[in-house]
């Protein structure tokens, strides 16, 4: 018989784990639990503490539905989701991020050079670039997913009064590689925080803003997808985002332009949009495989 002791317990775990069928999956959790097993002897962890950890798991669950997932929202707020973006993230091309929770497949087509804002509330933003392969050439076929907040912070799956693909699409670039379309400048916001992710902020004295961002998820042929948001270097949350997606590479100068002839030629919206208007160049390179 097995003399289970605190130090010893630990090992038991990996040599109950020995016949697991699969090898990757047994070193996953013998790793978890040797770092937990650890967490709780550092730390003398309580019976009234570990039930609180349990409790936060109960409620999160409660929390979760087809519209929040309060187990992600814990993932980037502990600043989980970022690292593993960051440890299989490509040592080349443009600097991936956070994949998020709004993502919307199958968004509708925009034609290169549309227009998202079609007069909503907020300010308009006029959004240019181009798409490279990883030796520099125009990357032809690549399509661009699409998608950001409304001018009052909201994403579309959070807000009944937009549409339901409102500020969601996909736009196929020119064969060069150039993009561009009009779309509301992008807002700061807070995560939602009424639950046990928001507790969580609270104990931490830490706040539940992110800074202004906008998404893309690059699909070029004969690459990996690229998972990126780009935010404006004026924003005041940069040094503080709640979920930790900020990366230098990706903040970038949001400027004012005041005359018409400067906007993309092919810009639909390009003879109506109220000057001055913001515009921003988005630039991406593909990283190799």
């Amino acid at each position: 018989m097995r003399d289970l002791t605190p130090t010893t317990i630990t090992q038991a775990f990996a040599d109950y784990a020995r016949n697991a069928p699969s090898a990757r999956t047994r070193d996953l959790m013998v790793s978890l639990a040797t770092h937990l097993h650890s967490f709780v002897r550092d730390n003398k962890l309580t019976q009234d503490e570990w039930m609180a950890a349990i409790d936060v798991v109960t409620r999160a669950a409660k929390f979760t539905d087809d519209k929040r997932n309060e187990f992600i929202l814990l993932s980037d707020l502990l600043g989980v989701s970022s690292l593993v973006d960051m440890v299989n993230a490509g040592d080349s091309g443009t600097t991936s991020s956070l994949l998020g929770p709004f993502l919307i497949e199958g968004a509708p087509e925009l034609p290169n050079g549309g227009d998202m804002w079609r007069g909503q509330v907020g300010e308009p933003l006029v959004v240019s670039g181009k798409v490279t392969d990883d030796k520099g050439a125009p990357a032809k076929g690549t399509v661009l997913a699409l998608w950001q907040n409304a001018g009052n912070g909201l994403y579309a799956q959070q807000d009944s009064k937009q549409a339901p693909t409102n500020y969601h699409a996909r736009l196929k670039v020119a064969d060069d590689g150039s993009f561009a379309f009009s779309t509301v400048r992008p807002v700061a916001y807070q995560v939602p925080y009424d639950g046990p992710a928001g507790d969580m902020l609270r104990a931490l004295g830490r706040d539940a803003w992110r800074p202004a961002h906008l998404h893309m998820m690059v699909h070029a042929p004969g690459h990996k997808p690229l998972i990126t948001m780009f935010f404006p270097d004026d924003d005041k949350h940069l040094d503080s985002d709640a979920v930790f997606g900020v990366r230098v590479p990706l903040v970038l100068p949001f400027a004012k332009e005041t005359v018409r002839a400067k906007l993309p030629a092919n810009l639909a919206a390009r003879e109506t949009l109220p000057l001055p208007v913001w515009t921003a160049r988005l630039d991406l390179a593909l990283p190799a495989d």
